[in-house]
This record gives C-alpha cells, structure tokens and sequence, in this order.
C-alpha cells in the first residue's frame, strides 16, 4: 500500500479521532450502566446507530440488499462482531472496572494469532509466544491485586470480557473474505441486526424503568449512539484507506490506554503503578500479535 505524506497526516488524525471515540465510550458506558441495563442500553443505541447507518449508505447510493449467499457469513459476523463483542463486553462492564474491561477485551489479537494455528495452520513464532507471555503477565498483574480472590460477580465479568475478546478474534480468523458489499453496508447491517437482537433481549429478560434516566444518562446514551457506532466508524474506513492496516490496528491501542486513563477523573478508578504496568504489558504482548505477517 502506497501512501503519500498528506494521506499519512489526515489518516492519522481520523485514526486519533477514532480512538478517543471509541476509548470514551467505556467509562461513560460505566455511567449509563448505572441507569439501564446492558443489554437494553447497548441494544437500543446500537438499533438506532444502524438505521442511521443504514440511512447514510442511502443517502450515497449504495444498495441494502445482501446476497442470499453471503446471508450465512452476515449473520456469522454479526454474532461475533456485535452481538459478543459488544454484548459481551458491555454486560461485563456491570462486573469489572473499565481498565479491566478494556485491557481484557482488548487482548483480542492474542487470541486471533492463538486461534490462526488450528483454523488457518499458522503455527505460532518465538515472537507470537512472547506476545502470550507478556499479555498474560499483564492481565494477571491487572487481576492480581487482591490476590486473585474474586467473587462470582468478578468471575462472571472477567469470564464475560474474555470471551468477547475470543469471539471477536475468532471471528477476524474465520472472516478473512470480505463480504460482497460495502463496508457501510456491512457495519449497518451488523450494528443493526445483532443490537436489535440485543435490545429484545433486554426489553424481556432485563426489565429496564424507562423512566430511571437522567440527562447524563442522556447524554452519554446520545454518545454512544452517534460517535462509537457512528462517527467512529467513517473515521475508522477513513483511516484504513489512508494508512497501512498494520498501521492503523496498532494505532488502534490507544483505546484501551485513553478509556482506562480517561476512568480514573470520570468514574474514580485507581491508576496506579499496578494498572499502568499492566497496560505496558498486555499492550505490549498485543503489538507484538499485531506485527505478524
């Protein structure tokens, strides 16, 4: 991939613009956790983020439809894109603090590189084995402060935030053929889908009062609707057009460390030596699964 000097500065500030977008959304997820349920929350901004989606891709030309082929694959994506990676992950958040939440979703190219060696027979490297080593070393440094003596909440959590992170990497290993459409119809139809199916899950099984919302609540159920799942994903397009994907995923680990730093004004999370080791870590373990070829 080619690049020239001007689409290196302008896919570096959307991939800046990206990350901030995405990073915010945790801790103020955390907020709106305190008002509605996860499932109804994330369901009904991600429902509302895909008809808008859905409405932009119109609006340039570009048809709905899904070939009847491609259906099985949609809904495949959809499930691990969407439905675990936000549905897991955000029902984890009611058990785990944001930096755990994120450093555990986030350790996703770890397992991608782990999941490659059964699935696309790539057997892992000394590097891949040292991105292991380090990644586990950081969660457990990140987990380890009380001595590992979780509660079955935290178990819960914890178990919640890996397997978001499981299923989505499975789903990068299992999803390398794109599907035949463009990548806003994509996204619209996987926000769309697998958040609808979500928000039903909340209205019957959660109970939400409607009603318990402040204008915080608003405020951050406004955000996670139009810039997350919104803004953040024409930023992101941007950003691969215009940078190497190796480039942008790498860049993409500023989320993780502006979402836990971002945390501790908002939310009153601890960011100690213990939790900024720990993002050096896993982090590190993350950029190393990142640079295989």
């Amino acid at each position: 991939m080619v690049t020239t000097p001007r689409d290196r500065t302008i896919g570096s500030l959307t991939l800046v613009v990206t990350a901030f977008g995405w990073a915010l959304n945790w801790p103020l997820m955390k907020l709106l956790l305190q008002q509605w349920p996860p499932l109804f929350a994330r369901g009904l901004a991600g429902t509302c983020a895909g008809l808008i989606l859905a409405a932009l891709a119109l609006s340039r030309g570009q048809s709905l439809a899904v070939p009847r082929e491609a259906l099985p694959r949609l809904l495949f994506a959809t499930f691990t894109n969407v439905v675990a990676w936000m549905g897991f992950g955000t029902v984890a958040m009611k058990y785990v603090s944001v930096g755990e939440g994120a450093l555990l979703a986030y350790t996703m190219p770890i397992w991608a590189m782990l999941l490659a060696w059964p699935v696309l027979h790539a057997r892992p490297t000394i590097r891949d084995i040292l991105a292991l080593v380090l990644g586990v070393a950081g969660v457990a440094l990140l987990l380890g402060g009380n001595g590992f003596a979780f509660g079955a909440s935290k178990l819960l959590g914890i178990a919640l935030a890996l397997s978001c992170a499981i299923f989505f990497a499975l789903g990068n290993v299992m999803n390398r053929t794109p599907l035949p459409l463009p990548p806003l119809v994509v996204v619209g139809w996987q926000v769309g889908l697998g958040c609808l199916a979500m928000l039903i899950a909340g209205i019957l099984f959660e109970q939400p009062n409607y009603t318990a919302i402040t204008p915080l609540g608003i405020g951050c159920f406004v955000y996670m609707t139009l810039m997350p799942m919104g803004i953040c994903y024409l930023t992101w397009f941007e950003t691969l057009r215009r940078l190497p994907p190796t480039a942008a995923s790498t860049g993409m680990l500023l989320v993780p460390v502006i979402g836990v730093v971002s945390a501790a004004p908002i939310l009153g999370e601890p960011l100690g030596w213990r939790e900024i080791g720990a993002m050096v870590l896993t982090l590190g373990g993350v950029t190393l699964a990142l640079q295989r070829s």
